[in-house]
């Protein structure tokens, strides 16, 4: 059976499930949220051995640890849901005590074939560490700086007119009155940056690169070595919004097509993940005007369903394949 580790609200394994259903291959849901609310577990150790049993109580579906064959591992929430609340501090621990098993549990599967890992998914989210790798493997990445002083902002911006600010970590915030910011990539000239106070740096750490002329941009998703490239024609539009983070040109009228990307580029990809111990990524690259590959980043755990369904190009199915190809045998 295949384990599929995600949340309610994630539509993304659903076309997945499908294609696995077709295939008469059994499936197993676990939305995290609800570990407390909607399952029921019992792992034990004995003198034969370890094993353990997670039982849905909604739909009466169970799934036996020693009878998992591959694990997808799609964004899964930290436990927030209870049976029975009780008094605010009884409630963090029992959802402490929840996260903790969860935690567990995963590391204990780690050796099953999965997509997205619990082990290798969070070290390979470092901006510093795909920047070196994919350096490392000939690519070339726009030149960075992580601060905190001003003085080192303003000496790396120097060099270039326009410098981009990123989100290391979050993207977001919620406001005390529900309202989302989103924190999309900002083009700065970089002679601003001197009329802004001190504190606006030493507050927060930057992360800063010079800004790269784009022709157009790609997302690029792996699936072990099957690849998806999703070409992203944002420099097309009329707006300012979308130029610059073409997450922001969805209402502008952005285009998204199939891409054909060069063999060299595809290999550097496979070759990122199987040195960042991953069998699935969200690669985001520019093609300058020029022609030249730039590689920005790798979200080991990346969206992907919006791809599928602009370009019709079949991911889930790959998704499924993966799990069923690389299934422990029984």
């Amino acid at each position: 059976m295949i384990l599929i580790i995600t949340n309610k609200e994630d539509v993304h394994p659903t076309t997945v499930i499908e294609y696995l259903s077709e295939k008469n291959i059994s499936v197993f849901r676990l939305n995290t949220e609800a570990l407390l609310s909607d399952y029921q577990f019992h792992w034990w150790c004995s003198e034969i051995g370890t094993d353990f049993y997670i039982r849905n109580i909604k739909n009466g579906m169970e799934v036996r640890g020693s009878g998992i064959t591959a694990i997808w591992e799609r964004r899964p929430e930290l436990p927030k849901e209870l049976l029975i609340e009780n008094i605010a501090e009884v409630n963090k621990h029992n959802l402490e005590e929840a996260k903790g098993f969860l935690m567990f549990l995963r590391y204990y599967l780690k050796d099953i074939y999965s997509i997205g890992s619990i082990v290798y998914d969070r070290v390979s989210a470092s901006k510093m560490l795909q920047l070196k790798i994919a350096q490392d493997l000939g690519m070339k990445v726009p030149e960075t700086c992580f601060a905190n002083r001003k003085k080192a902002i303003i000496d790396f911006a120097k060099n270039y007119e326009y410098i981009i600010l990123k989100s290391i970590e979050n993207d977001n915030i919620w406001l005390g009155n529900e309202d989302e910011f989103v924190f999309y990539a900002q083009k700065v000239k970089s002679s601003m940056l001197t009329d802004n106070p001190d504190e606006m740096f030493s507050q927060t750490i930057s992360y800063v690169q010079n800004y790269i002329e784009k022709q157009f941009e790609l997302r690029v998703t792996v699936v072990d070595n099957k690849i998806f490239a999703c070409k992203i024609d944002s420099q097309i539009l009329d707006k300012d919004k979308g130029r610059v983070d073409w997450r922001q040109g969805y209402d502008f009228g952005m285009k998204y097509s199939f891409f054909e990307l060069p063999q060299k580029i595809g290999d550097f990809c496979i070759e990122y993940l199987k040195r960042m111990n991953l069998n699935f990524g969200c690669f985001d690259l520019i093609v300058t005007p020029q022609n030249e590959y730039v590689f920005l980043e790798c979200n080991p755990n990346g969206q992907w369903l919006w791809v599928e369904i602009e370009t019709g190009m079949e991911i889930s199915k790959s998704i499924a394949e993966a799990l069923n190809k690389n299934s422990k045998k029984m």
